[in-house]
């Protein structure tokens, strides 16, 4: 037998039970900010001219641009189409960078937990160290906004063996690091279910534009794409858009230009109608309302 997991089981989604989001909507659209702090010199982060290149100044400030300036231009893209988000944060920003979150709070946009840096990642951490990554993270977050964050997302979606039990044991309600699925699943925990809200590995501008070195337009339209298909499938049975993306990287003016081009074109779309405009939190918890046999 090859090494398998017990989190979730085979659920074909052509025989799952058909349900609808609020107001009768089949697709629900949310964007996911990655709003991400590096340490300057060490540890790990991506750089903008070659792949797997050592920690640097050149590409720590290729990165810091996404808090200076980046995060801006997307905060700006959104509001000019009056789209919802989502900002999936590293907690050590509140110390460096907590004007950002003056942004994030007067649009009413969720927070959700992103490690403390990711400067560092979860696997191969001893258990009690990963608990403390989630504590540490969790608290900060709970201090400075008044209540703990809901969703966890892993530095690179990292995990390891009990990382979806700490996590539900620390109060969280919903994950982003398992992207199998275009609906919400259940994840079985030691302590109960979590649910896992489709969070892309594809429609990912890190995974899109650095790693697999695609250009802005090619991204713009794969944007396009995955909207079209999925509004148009929609029909059939509920489904979730989500699309990730960093201010580092499309926060770049030529990228905001393709990206708004892309905003375009879904907000003009046909079938506009099918369409809740949504966040993270708000969507995870529609799902805890629905009648239990629903999400797989």
């Amino acid at each position: 037998m090859i090494p398998q997991h017990k989190r979730y089981g085979y659920s074909p989604i052509v025989d799952r039970p058909d349900y609808s989001w609020p107001g009768g909507k089949r697709l629900a659209f949310w964007i996911g900010t990655n709003v991400e702090l590096y340490a300057f010199g060490v540890g790990v982060g991506n750089d903008p001219a070659k792949l797997g290149e050592p920690q640097n100044q050149r590409n720590f400030a290729w990165r810091d641009y996404g808090n200076r300036i980046g995060f801006w231009n997307l905060m700006d893209l959104y509001d000019e189409f009056k789209l919802p988000a989502s900002h999936v944060v590293n907690s050590l920003l509140y110390d460096f960078h907590p004007r950002l979150f003056d942004r994030i709070r007067g649009r009413g946009d969720d927070i959700i937990a992103h490690g403390r840096t990711n400067a560092e990642r979860q696997k191969g951490l001893w258990e009690l160290d990963e608990k403390r990554l989630i504590d540490d993270s969790t608290d900060a977050i709970r201090k400075h906004e008044g209540a703990p964050p809901k969703g966890w997302l892993g530095a690179a979606a990292s995990e390891n063996a009990t990382t979806l039990d700490l996590l539900k044991e620390a109060g969280y309600t919903y994950v982003l690091d398992w992207p199998c699925d275009d609906q919400p699943i259940w994840l079985n925990t030691r302590a109960g279910k979590i649910l896992s809200i489709p969070y892309p590995a594809e429609l990912n501008d890190a995974g899109a534009l650095i790693w697999r070195q695609h250009n802005g337009r090619e991204f713009a339209d794969m944007i396009t794409d995955q909207f079209d298909e999925m509004v148009e499938r929609s029909a059939d049975r509920p489904m979730v858009y989500c699309l990730s993306l960093h201010p580092y990287i499309c926060g770049q003016p030529y990228r905001i230009r393709a990206l708004r081009d892309a905003f375009r074109h879904i907000m003009g779309h046909k079938l506009l109608d099918r369409v809740w405009f949504t966040r993270g939190n708000e969507l995870a918890d529609y799902c805890y309302t629905l009648p239990e046999g629903l999400i797989p």
